[in-house]
């Protein structure tokens, strides 16, 4: 103790003040411009993710650390922030500066006292809106070279895993005031001819009719749209051999089912995960990531050896970069986020957004699958096609989207699971919402509400129909993932009665159309806007 007090009273010394934030300041640049080369062309960019070193991770928390201890000398609310939490200074250790979050941090500071210098860049400084789906819409500022940043790492990843040659992106995403449409419009416009079209399938159809069969086309939107997509394009008999259409999603979660079901027309779908809070270039999906969470869903001792024994749930699974965002796991399993990078306007510091996460290294996968012949030639065969060696982050998203039933814990991508997987009605689907009510004999159950496309127009026999399929599915995926389902089932057989209901395109708990930019997912009591969650996993 009286050691570290002595190392305090000298890092603190006026003789000493100027120098160490010297040396901060110039190595903080020098490593983010040093980061920045990578950045300078998309095929860097590709060169860097598929050589990237796990020694670059000891560089990446270094930068992670100075990064923390300089926004400790020059960012008002984040000095203030660790003073209230009894920080004491220690060389190059990242966990003795605590976690910042919405509530504790962004909540308590203004954005100026949350900027450099206590100050805020007006000119060329964009504000982003989250989109208010777990409460209270946000603002969130950016500056000009924050958002070329971002800009060039969507880019450079899309540049890795999507057609290079004529393409064609049409921006899907929801325009206006939220982060995803509007910065990846730009970071598209890049490497590619973009049109924004937004969520508009009228426009999407016209626009991919008019120029024809002999572009690349990309489409980046929410999930559910590009199934809608998907959908619209069959109702209008589209030639789907005679184009090349991919997807690229984000902003909420993707099953399988939902990407089997999409991919059986696109060529190639996969998913980004971001958040409005950080950036929206954190991790991406590649046909490695797809792959292996392919052997999680069909494979119990894969999932086991990966997740824990006792995991029921199936995350997405991305691949980061941490020389550009560094992420750990605290004791309670929950993510937290460093942004490396000197651009960043307002600091990102060890930032806890709430999403329950697990990290693994390229080389620790490996590892694993070396103890598993029998995975080899898929993994190989998998990594050959990006060929990144980025660590992996697993998601599991927001744990208070779940309904809990006769003792097991029912998520939304179980039920989507359950709808789309082999579902000969999928096509009917335009979205779901999980409720649990309580009935006369005062037990709560599961309902799962089912919204039918717009223009779909069922009798009674199709509705009770469409219904039994979908029940059928979701019981089906809940036996084969759920340890405590099937429990349950073997202790009382009416835990397989999850109660369907179909209902008509805005009406029943879906009336009044989609009131925010994601779909809801949950909600506890049917009508209670203010509980309502949706599953976050990506943008």
């Amino acid at each position: 103790m009286k050691d570290d007090g002595l190392a305090m009273r000298v890092w603190r010394s006026t003789p000493l003040g100027i120098v160490r934030r010297g040396v901060l300041r110039g190595s903080a640049l020098a490593l983010t411009e040093v980061y920045g080369l990578y950045k300078v062309h998309p095929a860097v960019w590709r060169w860097t993710a598929r050589n990237y070193h796990p020694s670059m991770e000891r560089l990446a928390r270094l930068h992670a650390w100075m990064t923390c201890q300089f926004a400790y000398l020059d960012v008002p609310a984040y000095k203030e922030h660790l003073q209230q939490n009894d920080f004491h200074f220690a060389w190059f250790d990242l966990t003795s500066y605590p976690p910042t979050s919405k509530d504790d941090y962004v909540k308590k500071y203004s954005e100026e006292q949350r900027c450099w210098d206590g100050h805020l860049d007006r000119v060329g400084t964009v504000v982003d809106e989250s989109s208010g789906s777990s409460g209270t819409p946000f603002n969130w500022v950016r500056g000009k070279r924050e958002l070329n940043t971002i800009h060039r790492n969507v880019a450079g990843f899309t540049t890795q895993v999507y057609p290079r040659r004529r393409l064609f992106v049409i921006n899907a995403y929801s325009m206006g005031a939220w982060a995803t449409g509007t910065n990846t419009g730009i970071a598209m416009a890049k490497i590619a001819m973009v049109k924004n079209t937004g969520p508009d399938l009228e426009k999407i159809v016209d626009t991919i009719t008019h120029f024809g069969p002999s572009y690349n086309y990309l489409v980046t939107a929410y999930p559910p749209f590009l199934k809608d997509l998907r959908d619209k394009l069959d109702s209008i008999g589209f030639d789907w051999d005679a184009y090349r259409m991919y997807g690229m999603v984000g902003g909420e979660g993707m099953t399988e089912a939902l990407r089997d079901y999409c991919e059986e027309r696109f060529r190639r779908v996969l998913s980004g995960y971001g958040a409005s809070d950080l950036t929206i270039g954190i991790g991406g999906e590649s046909r490695l990531t797809v792959w292996l969470r392919d052997r999680i869903v069909a494979d119990e001792e894969v999932k086991a050896a990966l997740l824990g024994a006792d995991e029921t749930r199936i995350p997405m699974i991305f691949q980061y970069n941490p020389l550009e965002t560094y992420l750990e796991t605290n004791e309670n399993g929950e993510l937290l986020c460093t942004l490396n990078s000197s651009t960043v306007l307002s600091p990102k510091l060890r930032y806890n957004i709430g999403d329950e996460a697990k990290l693994m290294t390229f080389p620790e996968l490996a590892e694993l699958i070396a103890t598993r012949p029998d995975l080899r030639t898929g993994f190989v065969e998998a990594q050959s096609i990006d060929r990144m060696k980025l660590p992996l982050l697993f998601l599991y998203g927001r744990a208070d989207s779940t309904v809990s039933f006769m003792g097991a814990n029912i998520y939304p991508q179980d039920v989507e699971y359950g709808l789309y997987e082999g579902n000969p009605r999928a096509s009917e689907i335009e979205g779901f919402m999980l409720t649990l009510e309580e009935g006369a004999d005062l037990d709560s159950r599961p309902i799962v509400n089912i919204c039918t496309r717009e223009g779909v127009h069922l009798d009674d026999p199709g509705r009770e129909e469409l219904g039994k399929a979908c029940e059928q599915g979701i019981i089906e995926h809940l036996k084969k993932v759920s340890r405590d389902f099937r429990q349950s089932l073997e202790e009382d057989p009416s835990a397989a009665k999850i109660e369907v209901r179909v209902h008509d395109f805005g009406t029943g708990p879906f009336e009044g159309g989609p009131s925010k930019i994601k779909k809801v997912y949950f909600r506890k009591e049917e009508g209670s806007a203010k509980d309502a969650a949706p599953a976050e996993a990506g943008a």
